[in-house]
C-alpha cells in the first residue's frame, strides 16, 4: 500500500462518510490498495443441494471464463485470480487456445491477472488426496499438474502461484499417519517452490480447518502453513514461499486474523495473498459477502495489514449462491473499502492508540476507536 502522513491527514476531507462508486476507485488508487476477485466469485454456483447450479434457471446467464472476466470487470474490480484447471483439456493437458482467449478478455476488460490457484480437489482422481495421495502414481500426477500450473501462471502473467490442498487430509481418526502425510506435503512444496522461483513467481499455500475433508485438511491453520513455508524456505534458500490468508478460514477455527499477520512478520514468512470474505464464527466456510460479520475484527485485520506493511492483493473469495454475482462482488468491494477506510483513520491515530495499548486498559483503547467504528 502507499500510505503517508499527508494522505492520512486528507482522509476525512476527501472521503468523509460512507464511500461508494467512483470514489472507491480514487480511494484505492490513492492508497495503493489492490483489490481482486477469484473467477469463481463471478458464478455459476453449485453445491450438493443444487448440483445443476443456482443460475441454471437464468437463460441469459453466460458461462465460461470469458463471461466471468466480464462480470468481474462489471463489478468495478481491477484484478482476477484463476485456477489452472480453466486452461487444460479433459486429459489434464494445457490448452493454448483457452489461454489466448482469456488473455484477450483480460486485455479488453483491463483486468490484471493476480494469482494462479491449483485445482487438485474437483476431479474424482484426487478423492484421496493430490500431493499426499497414498498412491505414488497419483502423487506424481499431482506434482505434474502443479508444474504445469506454474507454466500456465507464467503465460497468463500472474505474479503468484498457490496451492489450497482441499483433498489432502483425513475424515476419521487413525485414517492416516499424520507425520507421513505432512512429509509428503512438504516434499511436494519443496519441488513446487523451486520451480515457481525459477519462473519468477512467489508461491503460497492456503490453510483451512476442514471442508471438503470432514476431519482436517493437511494444512489446517495459518500457523501450520507458516511452519511448512519456513522449512521449505530453509531447504530452498530465500523467502519465496509464503502463505495465503483466507479471512473466512480464520473465522472457522476462531483465530484472531490480525494476530496472524504480526506472527508471520515476526517469523519472516511472507504473505503471498489475501482472500477476503466472511464466515460465521466457529462455523463452516460459508464464503459470504465481505463485512457482513464482526466488523471490529475485520477493521482490526485491515489495520494489521497496514501496520505490517502488506503490499499485495486483497482478493474476494466468495460463493454468494442466491445472489446475482456482479451485485455480490460489488457489495464486497464497497464494504471492504469502507472498512479499510476506517482502519486507515485508526492508523492515522496510531500514536494515540499505542499509548492506550501500553496502559493495558481495554477501555482506553476502545475510546480511541469507538467513534470511528460506530
Amino acid at each position: 500500500m502507499n500510505i503517508n502522513d499527508k494522505k492520512l491527514a486528507g482522509l476525512k476531507s476527501k472521503y468523509n462518510g460512507y464511500i461508494s462508486g467512483k470514489k472507491i476507485d480514487r480511494f484505492f488508487d490513492e492508497f495503493g490498495i489492490k483489490f481482486a476477485a477469484g473467477h469463481w466469485c463471478a458464478g455459476d454456483f453449485a453445491d450438493r443441494f443444487a448440483p445443476v447450479g443456482y443460475m441454471s434457471d437464468d437463460l441469459d446467464f453466460k458461462h465460461g471464463t470469458v463471461a466471468q472476466i466480464e462480470r468481474v470487470a462489471k463489478a468495478g474490480i481491477k484484478g482476477i485470480e484463476f485456477h489452472e484447471s480453466l486452461f487444460i483439456d479433459e486429459n489434464f493437458k494445457k490448452d493454448p487456445g483457452k489461454i489466448r482467449e482469456a488473455k484477450d478478455a483480460l486485455k479488453r476488460n483491463k483486468i490484471t491477472p493476480t494469482n494462479m490457484n491449483t485445482n487438485l480437489f474437483t476431479h474424482p482422481k484426487w478423492k484421496l488426496g493430490g500431493v499426499t495421495n497414498p498412491d505414488k502414481k497419483v502423487r506424481e500426477d499431482a506434482i505434474r499438474i502443479c508444474m504445469q500450473g506454474i507454466e500456465i501462471a507464467r503465460e497468463m502473467d500472474c505474479s503468484s502461484y498457490a496451492i489450497w490442498p482441499g483433498s489432502d487430509g483425513w475424515d476419521y481418526n487413525f485414517e492416516v499417519n499424520y507425520g507421513k502425510l505432512l512429509d509428503r506435503f512438504i516434499d511436494a512444496c519443496i519441488k513446487v517452490n523451486k520451480r515457481a522461483r525459477e519462473a519468477g513467481l512467489v508461491f503460497g499455500i492456503e490453510a483451512k480447518l476442514h471442508e471438503p475433508r470432514e476431519g482436517n485438511m493437511v494444512i489446517s491453520t495459518t500457523p501450520k502453513a507458516a511452519l511448512v513455508a519456513r522449512e521449505v524456505n530453509e531447504e530452498c534458500g530465500g523467502k519465496n514461499m509464503g502463505v495465503c490468508i483466507d479471512y473466512g478460514h480464520e473465522q472457522m477455527y476462531g483465530n484472531e486474523p490480525a494476530d496472524n499477520l504480526y506472527t508471520l512478520k515476526r517469523f519472516g514468512v511472507p504473505i503471498v495473498n489475501f482472500h477476503i470474505n466472511n464466515a460465521k464464527f466457529h462455523s463452516n466456510d460459508e464464503d459470504r459477502v465481505t463485512g457482513t460479520g464482526d466488523n471490529w475484527r475485520m477493521a482490526d485485520f485491515c489495520y494489521a495489514a497496514i501496520d505490517t506493511g502488506y503490499s499485495g492483493w486483497f482478493g474476494e473469495d466468495q460463493f454468494t449462491y442466491r445472489m446475482e454475482p456482479v451485485r455480490a462482488m460489488s457489495l464486497s468491494r464497497e464494504i471492504f473499502a469502507n472498512i479499510m477506510k476506517k482502519a486507515l483513520e485508526i492508523y492515522a491515530r496510531k500514536g494515540e492508540l499505542e499509548q492506550a495499548q501500553s496502559t493495558g486498559d481495554a477501555g482506553a483503547t476502545i475510546d480511541v476507536v469507538k467513534r470511528i467504528l460506530i
